[in-house]
This record gives structure tokens, sequence and C-alpha cells, in this order.
């Protein structure tokens, strides 16, 4: 369970920025007149727009989270994991290249990115990209990606 250390409402301004960074990230459109909440927990904090978490911060970094990803349909920074990858990305594990079938050959090294299973194409990790797009599709050794937030995790359970 997350304990929170901290709560407050985001200012108009700080939610224009927030907004206006997830679109150009990813391009999410999001209507301007939702209400920001900052949840400041252990080493990153939770932003929830109109209740839901939404996004995440870590090291001064916004990272959507595994809900904004399913509920904008976010394609940009996607990369598909084989079945077999799936149990290991449910506990916490990072993304090794060897697991990858698919990946958006637009990813740079450090960008954010979220893996999906091949077969349900459900979004399981966002995470930081070690290596590029098409790097990570065509290695198949090594760590791909390092995993912030994935299924089942503290925030996935805020909902």
């Amino acid at each position: 369970m997350l304990e929170i250390k901290k709560r407050h409402h985001l200012k108009k301004k700080e939610l224009k920025k927030v907004l206006e960074e997830l679109r150009d990230t990813f391009g999410v459109e999001i209507p301007k007149k939702v209400k920001g909440e900052v949840l400041v927990v252990d080493n990153y904090q939770v932003i929830l727009i109109d209740g839901e978490p939404t996004l995440f911060k870590v090291e001064d970094r916004l990272y959507p989270t595994l809900h904004c990803i399913m509920k904008y349909n976010i394609e940009r920074g996607k990369v598909v994991v084989d079945m077999g990858a799936v149990r290991f990305l449910a506990r916490g594990a990072d993304v090794m290249a060897p697991g990858i079938v698919d990946a958006d050959e637009n990813i740079k090294e450090g960008d954010v990115v979220f893996a999906v299973d091949e077969t349900h194409k459900k979004p399981l990790i966002i995470g930081r990209a070690l290596m590029d797009g098409v790097t990570m599709k065509n290695s198949n050794r090594g760590r791909a990606i390092k995993t912030l937030h994935y299924v089942g995790d503290a925030i996935w359970n805020l909902k």
C-alpha cells in the first residue's frame, strides 16, 4: 500500500504544463477543464486527473500510468513482448531484449516507453528505454527497458 506523504491540488498553470507535456510526448489531448491533484509518495509523485492516476513523476520526468495508456490508446513508444515475458513483467522485472517481438522504431535510448503482450496487446509495464527501438527488435541479449511501473504495483492499485 502506498503511504501518501503529501497531497495538494495543482494550480492552473502547473496543470497546463503537465497537460502540454502529455500532449507533446504522447499526443494525448486532455480537456483543460479537468482537476489535477498531486500525491507525494515514497520517492515519486502521482498526478491524478479528475481523480484517476494518470501520470507519475520520477527523477523529474513525467511518465503515463498504465491506466492512462489504456484510456487514451497511446501508441507512441510501444514495445511488444512475447507471452513468455509476461509473468516476469507482472512482478516488476526489467524488459530483456530477447523477449521483444516488435518495437516502435522511433524509440530513442532514454525515451519513455511501455510494453504490451503480443496476444492481448494489454499494457504491462511503463519504463525508460535502455536502447533504441531498432536495437530492441534486433538484439538478442541485454536489458532493453528499465521498468518503473507495472500491472499490480502500488500505482496500479491506486484506482
